[in-house]
């Protein structure tokens, strides 16, 4: 029991403390929209208040990437043409 209690604190020390850090890099130079979520998995081990908050974010981020334009997916029109010296010759076209 006490063992349970001092890991769920030991948790929320920890990921309130990369969360806090994540909001600091809002304002500061850093990758916030990295370390936020991440802190927010830590905390979601323990607490499912985090994990539905992350989930959430998860949710709009993937919502604005669509809005967007972005699906996820690289388009067949995006990859890149195949070189004419990849493409065997065509035999019946070549000259004598």
């Amino acid at each position: 029991m006490i063992l349970k209690t001092a890991r769920k604190v030991v948790i929320f020390i920890i990921g309130s403390t990369i969360v806090l850090i994540g909001i600091i890099m809002i304002v500061a130079p850093g990758p916030a929209v990295v370390v936020i979520p991440a802190g927010l998995a830590v905390l979601g081990t323990e607490f499912v208040w985090a994990k539905l908050l992350l989930k959430k974010m998860k949710a709009k981020t993937l919502g604005a990437f669509e809005a967007m334009g972005f699906s996820g997916s690289a388009p067949d029109e995006s990859k890149p043409p195949e070189s004419p010296a990849a493409t065997p010759p065509d035999v019946k076209n070549s000259p004598p």
